[in-house]
């Protein structure tokens, strides 16, 4: 009798200690969640002089009052020009690969840093990246003087869930989303099972909900190699986007994990993207 009352104390001694650790990890979870989100670089470790890209370096100002760091990087022949919304991490000085990419395929980009990363003001959050987009985007309208059915709006990472938000309130020519996802929710999710991550995502990015309401030409880019944001994901933003049936949608496999996927696909990867503009400027 004896040993059953101590076995009882220790198991409950131990289901109080999963329970208590399950509390604090949900807790924590759902007061540092920007920690777990954005992680920004304040230091601008190259341009594109690097690549010998001429560019411009411009600052915005936004309806809240932060300072935007962007790059225009003209091309002389342009097809179009490429509103670039990036990740979570680091900062545009390290998209230079991308921006070389989209410069070979003849495409003028813009490229922003959100609040908070590199020389940009203020502190990360999802309306405040939201703001960030669409302060981008006004400013190639109404600076710039370029028509909106001559943006494409690419977005990678968590920049395709801040692309997806912009793309359905402004409509671009085109709409491109690399390896992103449906929802912070999901993605809570898929890394923390065993927690009621729909309760906790306090940050949404949930363009699950918004992308059978995009009025555009959209090109999904997503790997199976990716180890992530799970290919199932993009998927699903594919399939849900067929809801909308006026514009055409598309998708297109690569190879590779989610950082280097576009670098190690590289010709598959730009030729997807380069028949996907052809598509719409040769109409």
């Amino acid at each position: 009798m004896k040993l059953k009352s101590i076995f009882q104390r220790v198991l409950n001694s131990i289901i109080f200690i999963i329970i208590t650790t399950w509390v604090l990890l949900a807790l924590l979870i759902y007061l540092f969640q920007p920690k777990l989100i954005f992680f920004p670089h304040s230091e601008i470790e190259a341009t594109p002089a690097l690549i010998s890209l001429p560019y411009e370096d411009i600052a915005l100002t936004t309806t809240d009052g932060e300072v935007l760091n962007a790059w225009w990087v003209p091309h002389p022949e342009s097809r179009g020009t490429l509103l670039f919304l990036h990740g979570n991490a680091g900062n545009i000085s390290h998209r230079l690969d991308s921006i070389n990419i989209f410069h070979k395929l003849r495409l003028s980009v813009f490229i922003i840093d959100y609040r908070g990363y590199g020389k940009s003001t203020g502190k990360p959050s999802e309306q405040g990246t939201y703001t960030d987009a669409e302060t981008a985007f006004n400013y190639l309208v109404n600076e710039n003087n370029i028509e909106s059915e001559n943006i494409f709006i690419f977005g990678r990472s968590l920049g395709g869930a801040v692309a997806t938000w912009l793309a359905e309130k402004h409509t671009p020519t085109g709409l491109i989303i690399e390896s992103s996802f449906t929802s912070i929710a999901d993605i809570g999710n898929h890394y923390y099972p065993y927690l009621p991550t729909s309760l906790l995502a306090r940050i949404k990015y949930s363009s699950i909900d918004r992308i059978a309401n995009i009025k555009s030409p959209t090109l999904f880019i997503h790997s199976k190699h990716d180890e992530i944001i799970p290919y199932k994901y993009g998927k699903q933003l594919f399939t849900e986007a067929l809801m909308e049936t006026t514009t055409a949608k598309s998708f297109l496999e690569i190879n590779g994990d989610h950082n280097e996927g576009f670098i190690i696909s590289e010709k598959k990867y730009s030729d997807g993207i380069d028949r996907f503009i052809a598509d719409i400027v040769n109409k």
